[in-house]
Formats: structure tokens, C-alpha cells, sequence
């Protein structure tokens, strides 16, 4: 029996996933939905690294990481297929 083609995205654990990854998408289309998710959390880092953090909320921090942390994990789990397209069999 061959395994889905769809791979749940571990960020958010739940049991029916609802955003899948098709392990058959072409490279390239996996390699820039790995990319903007990690360009975006990077640009958030940026963007909070550049600011008082004296001055903020500990709510607003949490949710910054936490959408950080979201965007990382969907990234690396894009990359992980990628790197299973890629490596000869």
C-alpha cells in the first residue's frame, strides 16, 4: 500500500489536520513555501529585535513567538519533504 501523498503540518497538533503538505509537489513550489514562511518569521524577528522590549506587553510577546514559532515549524516541515524529494533512492 502506498503512503497518502498529503503530510499534516506539525505546528498545530490536533487530530484531523486541516493543512496538508503534497509530497508530490514539484521542488520548487515546496522550496518557496518553505521560504516565505521562514523569510516572513525572520522579518518579524527583525522587526521585534528593533524595538524596546522594556517597553512591551508580555502577551504581545508571547503571541510574536508563538506566530514565529508557527511559520518556523511550517517552514522546516516544507523543507523535510523537500529533502525527502531530493535524496536519491
Amino acid at each position: 500500500m502506498n503512503p497518502s501523498p498529503l503530510i499534516p503540518m506539525t505546528a498545530i497538533d490536533c487530530l484531523i489536520p486541516a493543512i496538508l503538505i503534497d509530497r508530490n509537489a514539484p521542488p520548487d513550489v515546496l522550496h518557496a513555501n518553505a521560504a516565505a514562511r521562514i523569510l516572513a518569521a525572520t522579518q518579524l524577528m527583525e522587526t521585534l529585535a528593533h524595538r524596546d522590549l522594556e517597553l512591551a506587553d508580555a502577551v504581545d510577546l508571547k503571541q510574536i513567538a508563538t506566530v514565529a514559532m508557527i511559520l518556523l515549524r511550517d517552514g522546516c516541515d516544507l523543507l523535510d519533504v523537500l529533502g525527502w524529494r531530493l535524496r536519491p533512492e
